[in-house]
């Protein structure tokens, strides 16, 4: 891998990373034996599935249980992992395992990938990172073990059990319960307790972030030395699970019987930022409930995680500036700590790059497939925030949005920032030197 090269700042070489691994990804679905019917999958319908796997979307093309062989299934759910985990991680673990020494290039790599504080320690939280990840993958397995193995059998139900967690805990939302209808996903479970239950532990989980993890594990139960991204983190993620939900109960699935109608709502409200599983047909939703969805997906989960979208501390760092300006305070301000000017920055940056490639790549989408404008944008919210719902679309585009969502998707894992700096990373700052001049605002 490209770890060693000087020539690249830290941006490109996780590009690069990410990059490569793509293109094997769709060498390897493209040969005879990935394929059910031994044909080997097109150039296109593998690069977007490889690309999907790899940024832990969950979009697809074809039906993953019937239109690939088990070699492709393992194929995707290695990317799936890799691209959970991030190719950064999983490139340096091999090394560790390997015996060759990092160095500080690397470790800075290392840190920009994870959205690490520091360099220090970095390797050793990388190797914690890889044995809880396997701890919780393999927790997730052996509680839904069980239930599959009496559906489908013992040598399916443990594929089952082992796919789907991963899948679960990497926020993909890939899924082989496709056998029977087409693009099932867990419909099929939608009343389930333990499924549910074990899908959305593992997608919450994933989804917080390993640093996030790290100083809940090492602080426990003192709250009041959690970080301030820890906290925010926490926060934003209980709002944002538990207020959908509430509005999906009262008003989107009024019709469902009480015990599945509360487990829709729960479920759908946790997998619309990350994972891309659903236990019911989006269909059924009006268009207020979709266009929430919509920016929840835009949203996506905790920095330094499996997920993708902006990270819930961009809207928390936007509303902690907007307060400021408005009670004309000095500085933005979250649980009694100051947010740094970079950040307030960044965030802004952020927000204004997912929203306005969503917006264009909706755009395009419309002007080439003549679909609902809604549809365009929910797709292409799903497709940068890594998420993997989809409205039965997907499979039908042309070829023009398929390579569009396969951009967005790639930048929604990456990262829109990492992307940005890739892309300018030589720009020089000659800002110092241009003269000051005050604009109105608002």
């Amino acid at each position: 891998m490209a770890l060693t090269c000087k020539r690249f700042s830290t941006s490109q070489m996780i590009i690069l990373g990410y990059a490569g691994v793509i293109f094997l990804g769709t060498v390897l679905l493209m040969l005879p034996i990935a394929t059910a019917d031994g044909q080997g999958a097109p150039f296109l319908t593998a690069l977007f599935t490889a690309t999907s796997a790899l940024s832990v979307t969950g979009l697809v093309v074809k039906n993953t249980a019937t239109y690939w062989s088990l070699f492709g299934q393992g194929v995707i759910i290695s990317l799936i992992q890799i691209g959970g985990m991030g190719v950064i991680t999983v490139a340096i673990g091999l090394s560790l395992l390997r015996g060759r020494r990092i160095g500080l290039k690397q470790r800075r790599v290392i840190q920009d990938a994870l959205a690490a504080p520091q360099v220090g320690g970095i390797i050793h939280l990388t190797r914690v990172i890889i044995y809880r990840v396997a701890l919780v993958e393999a927790l997730g397995a052996l509680v839904l073990l069980p239930g599959f193995v009496d559906r489908f059998g013992l040598a399916q139900g443990l594929w089952y059990s082992g796919f789907h967690a991963i899948s679960a805990f990497c926020n993909a939302g890939f899924d082989l319960f496709g056998t029977q209808t087409p693009y099932a996903s867990l419909t099929a479970f939608a009343d389930s307790p333990v499924v549910n239950l074990v899908i959305m532990t593992l997608i919450i989980i994933g989804g917080l972030g390993f640093l996030t993890w790290e100083d809940i594990l090492t602080q426990r139960f003192k709250v009041r030395r959690y970080k301030m991204q820890t906290k925010v983190v926490l926060f934003m993620t209980g709002l944002l699970v538990l207020l959908p939900a509430l509005y999906f109960f009262m008003y989107e699935l009024a019709d469902f019987p009480l015990q599945k109608r509360l487990w829709a709502a729960l479920f759908q409200s946790v997998t619309t930022r990350t994972a891309g599983f659903n236990t019911i047909n989006l269909g059924l939703f009006s268009g207020g409930g979709l266009m929430i969805m919509t920016l929840l997906m835009l949203v996506g989960g905790g920095p330094g995680s499996t997920a993708g979208g902006m990270k819930v501390t961009t809207p928390a760092v936007l509303y902690g500036m907007s307060r400021a300006v408005f009670k004309r305070e000095r500085a933005a301000h979250l649980f009694h700590r100051r947010i740094p000017v970079t950040a307030i920055h960044m965030a802004v940056a952020i927000f204004c790059l997912y929203t306005g490639v969503c917006l264009l790549g909706g755009f395009f989408m419309f002007y080439f497939e003549n679909l609902p404008l809604l549809k365009c944008l929910f797709e292409c919210a799903s497709a940068i925030g890594t998420v993997g719902l989809t409205l039965g679309i997907t499979p039908d585009l042309t070829w023009v949005s398929h390579v569009i969502l396969i951009i967005l998707m790639f930048v929604g894992r990456v990262g829109a920032m990492t992307f940005m700096f890739a892309t300018f990373s030589q720009t020089r700052d000659r800002s110092q030197a241009m003269p000051e001049e005050k604009i109105n605002i608002g």
